[in-house]
């Protein structure tokens, strides 16, 4: 197969599409066939993002309002509120997120950047957009912090200054506290960076400072002097606070923790190493790894809890990394799945000088999020609602499927809930806040992903939520390796041999079949009922493209039959098993034939509810020539057809009577009018049969020759196509890969008089040829007479690889493939159930059955370089256009939107366009993802009313809409982050505490950092950007004059909306100041002529 050529990807990014099209049908056939869509009806714009914040690296709680923030390497921000309740902000300068600060209850969040700038967001709308933002010009910035209810955030810096930032004006504010007045002589060495600042819960007055050489500085802020300094000879992580105000914790990078009194400043009260091994000579412990963070946090009715990451022995080689729990005597090593980035620890109070009453512990992990439940025994987790595990194996492909059966959902629901884990808290999930979006969009969508690890994963995506229905393992039905040593050599890929490829999907009859990266191809059956499968039903398929067998097939073993014409047929392979063990080949000079990738398993297989094996096919070695791996797959439910292809050619396999109808080169298609000048190969010795059922007990053989994994560095290799500009340019290349099928009812030939169902096939080359299909009557002659397939010759050519064919009838509306409704495969065993359940559904549902047979049909072509519509039977092309000259087209899908049809492209150039159907009229074209990854060529894909969704990232789908009036709506559908909710009460300080001063100090920050008090900060010390305020109802960017309209009258109705809420607070207040008046006049006349003393 020819590889995807990455070179070819780059040279389209630049390269503009070319609108160009070539009415062939005259104006009185056009009349015949309105079409409904305009360009009106169409913009794009995001609308959710869904899994885990690929490579995060920041985190922040808001414990009132209950919403997470997490930031990521790449300056994108992701917060979460109660499950389905998502939102996805970016930075523009795209710097990392070094940390995260809310508001608390205020509806606001600060971010801070490596790029040393901090940003105000706005959450109290839908789309959170920055208010302002401050770039630092001379300073590093390390470290924030913003007490709570307080307007002036400290940040701390690389040179171990401290500047303070006024949140609301976003100004700085002159009060400085220099590194050098905060140490004074207690180091003769410059402090390090500042990584640790909090005021002390019980006196807004003293700041705590902690630079990384090991000082810390307990800073008056009114004498502006430091009242302690604490020096210990390890390096500073972090520091936490006790919440009397009386001691505080650092974290060291020896792993040991030391507890200071504050007006004690020669030495620790406590010094401890948790994971340390104690000396019995008392000396002092084996340094440990970093304790990177620690919490302290208390409890009114028990002992505090101390939490911290890291600090593990050194001599723990290969041990994960832990959070460490310490409660009272007890300690708890909790280990994860992944490196620790951050952790936050949830309390029932916001206010620092409190007990904090701790409930839960927030776990930011490289690759996953984890809550644990301090409330209970065990510290057992909670069961994560969030849609974080889409990359639990690494993505291979996707496919969307909007406005899908109703049944559907509930049922992979059923079956997929037997499948969750036990286990978890049973204490509702903590982080609840905001609420969800009042959309009316209310038809199912389903997500399908494809894993490295042969597994699959069905989405419930209704209502632009994610949550997982059920995962299907193909990776059963195959013998597993216990080590590298037993793998088999036949195997022709380095790593990940189970990871899928391609998926075909029947929604109706709830067929599935999938292909993945060892040429194999797996048949499953959905089922409500466990079975057991005693053998698993295997065909072995030869596929390989020799022209030379078919004119000098030499002797040895059975010759494969000549191609047939189109009056002749082959006769399928019989259904009985059959042993090729005289053909099978492991001979000592290590050529291999007839032997598969893999090994499927020999032994009973328990299949439970849900998506059972009904037959797996595999590719085998053809003398010493590893199988290609498959590019097209498409199954029928209503023909009971498989069919696959590569870059040799193609096989059709009938899977209810379990044989091989039909396995051709591709060349063997054309007959005897192959347009192109092959190259022919040299001959094989021998040629087996093209299937059969065969014993799955026989050995493998070892091999060197191996490509590259899916989900490997170059994994992108499998997503290969041969790119031919033009049809008449083949690079001298011999073979011409399969790329597309369609089944359908249609006319295959220009005399024919009727519809017969067909199979439509499309190449790398752009030609697209037809296999009509004879097929048997239904019910049980379906099981026992043989399906007849004839090759038709070619139908058209196109430029470039055919990706996509549709069926349109003579009113221009989508004909569906036929399909087979769903019954219950595994029905009792009389039968009597099952036949009741067949003969009360239509086997055939297809709408194309109801035309008279005069009437046209359309056929819809779609390739890399243009889209033809071509009228049946006359096969005269009616529409052509050229999509673009210089790009090329990745993904293809014809559409159904709510008042019609169109074609939806992606190109690698960034574009994203539709056609009108039938008369491909440009309708849309926006540039708005140029190809940087072929992730998200492997994985883009539209679907029916205007979605459509990539991988954006390993962990994340994005997904887009294209449609006008989804994007109205979006704003309706999106949920609040931001709800009204008091907070808490103050902690009573109590009598005498406030007799004798003994509660918590207030400050007057504005007095002491305002600039009456501080003066004006240095201008060229940071800059000041004002935000774009994020008007809420913008949409995102639109092309053309539709896009420009909708903002511009989306502002309009903001701006009015704004106005009347201006007049009607100005009458509220004119009405309050009037009842003032009269109270006040009142007063005056009742108090006019008392006495002092009567008062």
């Amino acid at each position: 197969m020819k590889k995807f050529n990455i070179r070819k990807v780059l040279d389209g990014l630049t390269a503009v599409s070319s609108p160009s099209p070539s009415p062939q049908l005259g104006a009185k056939e056009n009349e015949l066939i309105p079409e409904t869509l305009q360009s009106e009806h169409f913009q794009l714009c995001k609308t959710m993002r869904h899994g885990f914040p690929y490579q995060p690296s920041s985190m922040a709680f808001d414990p009132v309002q209950k919403i997470l923030a997490i930031g990521t390497q790449s300056g994108a921000l992701r917060l979460f509120g109660r499950p389905g309740v998502e939102c996805y902000c970016q930075h523009e300068s795209g710097a990392a997120v070094i940390q995260l600060q809310f508001l608390i209850n205020e509806g606001a969040l600060v971010s801070a950047l490596a790029d040393d700038s901090i940003h105000l967001w706005n959450l109290r709308q839908k789309r959170p957009a920055v208010l302002h933002s401050l770039k630092f010009n001379k300073e590093r910035i390390t470290f924030c912090h913003l007490p709570f209810q307080s307007k002036w955030l400290y940040i701390g810096s690389e040179r171990g200054n401290i500047h303070i930032v006024n949140v609301e004006s976003f100004t700085l504010s002159g009060y400085t506290i220099m590194w050098n007045k905060a140490i004074e002589l207690s180091s003769k060495a410059h402090p390090g960076p500042v990584v640790h600042i909090s005021d002390n819960p019980m006196d807004e007055g003293k700041l705590i400072i902690g630079f990384e050489s090991g000082i810390v500085v307990l800073w008056d802020l009114k004498s502006k002097r430091a009242d302690y300094r604490y020096t210990y000879d390890e390096a500073i992580h972090s520091v936490a606070w006790h919440h009397e105000g009386k001691q505080f914790i650092c974290s060291h990078s020896d792993g040991t923790l030391t507890i200071w009194n504050i007006k004690s400043q020669a030495k620790p009260a406590q010094t401890i190493t948790p994971h340390g091994k104690q000396p019995k000579d008392g000396k002092k412990p084996e340094p440990c790894k970093p304790i990177l963070k620690v919490e302290y946090k208390t409890t009114r009715a028990g002992d505090p809890f101390m939490i911290f990451s890291g600090g593990l022995s050194y001599d723990t080689v290969g041990r994960r990394p832990c959070l460490t729990v310490m409660h009272g005597k007890s300690t708890a090593v909790l280990e994860m799945d992944y490196p620790i980035v951050d952790f936050l620890t949830l309390c029932e109070t916001p206010y620092p000088n409190d007990f904090q009453e701790p409930y839960a512990v927030v776990v930011l992990l490289e690759k996953d999020l984890v809550v644990i439940d301090l409330a209970q025994n065990g510290y057992p987790i909670f069961e994560n609602p969030y849609p974080m595990m889409i990359h639990e194996s690494p993505v291979t492909c996707c496919e969307y499927l909007a406005d899908c059966p109703v049944d559907l959902i509930p049922a992979l629901y059923s079956v997929g809930s037997r499948q969750k884990r036990q286990g978890y808290s049973k204490k509702e999930w903590p982080i609840s806040g905001g609420n969800w979006g009042l959309g009316t969009q209310s038809y199912p969508e389903i997500i399908i992903t494809g894993h490295a690890d042969g597994s699959v994963k069905f989405w419930d995506a209704s209502a632009i939520m994610l949550h997982v229905l059920y995962k299907l393992k193909t990776a059963k039905v195959f013998e597993k390796a216990r080590c590298k040593e037993e793998k088999p050599s036949t195997e022709i890929v380095d790593e990940d041999p189970f990871a899928i490829q391609l998926m075909s999907w029947c929604p109706e009859s709830r067929m599935l079949c999938v292909a993945g990266v060892s040429a194999h191809v797996i048949i499953y059956r959905f089922s409500k009922q466990e079975i057991t499968t005693e053998v698993v039903q295997l065909l072995e398929v030869r596929l390989q493209y020799e022209l030379n067998d078919l004119e000098s097939p030499e002797g040895g073993g059975d010759q494969t039959p000549a191609p047939p014409t189109p009056s002749t047929s082959p006769s399928p392979q019989t259904a009985t098993p059959q042993t090729h063990t005289s053909t099978r080949s492991n001979s000592s000079d290590g050529i291999r034939d007839n032997i598969p990738c893999l090994k499927v398993r020999s032994s009973p297989l328990k299949q439970s509810p849900g998506y059972q094996v009904e037959l797996v096919v595999q590719l085998v070695w053809v003398s010493g020539e590893p199988p290609q791996q498959i590019s097209s797959l498409t199954i029928n439910s209503s023909y009971g057809l498989v069919v696959f292809g590569n870059s040799n050619g193609l096989a059709v396999v009938d899977y209810l009577q379990k044989t091989v109808l039909l396995n051709l080169g591709t060349v063997e298609l054309y007959s005897s009018n192959d347009p192109y000048q092959r190259q022919l190969r040299s001959p094989r010795k021998s040629r087996q049969p093209s299937g059969g059922l065969c014993d799955i007990n026989e050995g493998s053989a070892t091999s060197e020759d191996r490509c590259k994994s899916p989900t490997s560095d170059n994994r992108d290799n499998s997503f290969s196509r041969s790119r031919s500009s033009s049809v008449t340019s083949i690079d001298k290349e011999a073979r011409e890969a399969v790329t597309s099928f369609y089944f359908c009812e249609t006319y295959n030939r220009k005399a024919d008089g009727g519809l017969t169902p067909s199979l439509w096939v499309g190449t790398s080359l752009g030609t697209v040829l037809a296999i009509s299909l004879n097929m048997p009557p239904a019910g049980e002659q379906r099981l026992l007479q043989p399906v007849i397939v004839s090759p038709c010759g070619t139908l058209v050519r196109l430029k470039g690889s055919i990706l996509r064919m549709a069926f349109l009838d003579s009113t221009g509306s989508l004909l569906p493939s036929a399909f087979e409704p769903w019954y219950e495969p595994n029905a009792p065993a009389n039968g009597e159930e099952r036949d009741k359940v067949r003969k009360g559904q239509p086997v055939s549902v297809s709408p194309s059955t109801s035309q008279e047979l005069n009437e046209n049909q359309y056929a819809v072509l779609c390739s890399e370089k243009q889209a033809k519509v071509i009228a049946l039977p006359s096969q005269t092309c009616v529409f052509k256009h050229n999509i673009t000259e210089t790009s090329f087209v990745l993904r293809a899908d014809v559409v159904q939107m709510n008042t019609g049809i169109c074609v939806a492209c992606f190109c690698a150039n960034g574009h994203i366009m539709t056609l009108s159907l039938p008369g491909l009229r440009p309708l849309l074209d926006v540039n708005y993802l140029p190809l940087t990854d072929m992730r998200i060529a492997r994985t883009f894909c539209f679907t029916n009313l205007g979605q459509a969704l990539y991988l954006t990232s390993p962990t994340e789908i994005q997904r887009i809409t294209y449609s006008q009036e989804v994007c109205e709506n979006l704003q309706e559908m999106l949920g609040e982050l931001f709800t009204p909710v008091e907070t808490p009460e103050a902690p009573n300080r109590g009598f005498f505490k406030g007799l004798f001063g003994g509660g918590a100090q207030s400050l007057d920050r504005e007095e002491l950092f305002g600039e009456s008090g501080a003066g004006k900060a240095p201008r060229s010390l940071a800059q000041h950007i004002p935000g774009p305020g994020g008007i809420e109802g913008m949409k995102g960017a639109a092309s053309g004059i539709v896009g420009d309209l909708a903002r511009a009258r989306i502002a309009l109705d903001e701006r009015g909306q704004k106005l009347s809420e201006v007049e009607e607070r100005t009458a509220a207040m004119m009405a309050s100041a009037d009842t003032f008046s009269k109270h006040a006049h009142e007063m005056m006349l009742k108090c006019k002529d008392k006495k002092w003393y009567q008062f």
